[in-house]
């Protein structure tokens, strides 16, 4: 006598709703890296490799450090400037701490 396989029941696989934010891609573009922090006023010194503006948002990531936040205001040489070219260093008042080579991209 031959004994029958026990065949499973399937069952139908739900469809998950996405958010409509969810298939869109962060794109991200690596623009300096953090040569320097100043803890007690929270301000990084970023040495650029990409240009950087007043009002982009940018994310800073490192390996304890991923947060996001908008560019309001950036200084070189102790003076405000709107608009920063790759090479140069600024110094930017930052929400959270971060560290020594923690990356800075602009997000779009």
């Amino acid at each position: 006598m031959v004994a029958k396989k026990a065949v499973k029941k399937l069952k139908p696989k739900r469809e998950v709703k996405k958010e409509p934010n969810e298939n869109k891609k962060i794109k991200e573009k690596l623009v300096g890296k953090i040569s320097h922090f100043f803890d007690k006023i929270s301000v990084a010194v970023i040495e650029l490799s990409g240009n950087l503006k007043v009002g982009d948002k940018i994310r800073i990531k490192g390996n304890t450090t991923n947060f996001e936040q908008k560019v309001e205001s950036m200084q070189i040489e102790h003076k405000q400037v709107k608009e920063a070219k790759a090479s140069q260093g600024i110094g930017l008042k930052i929400n959270s701490p971060a560290r020594v080579n923690d990356l800075v991209y602009i997000v779009s």
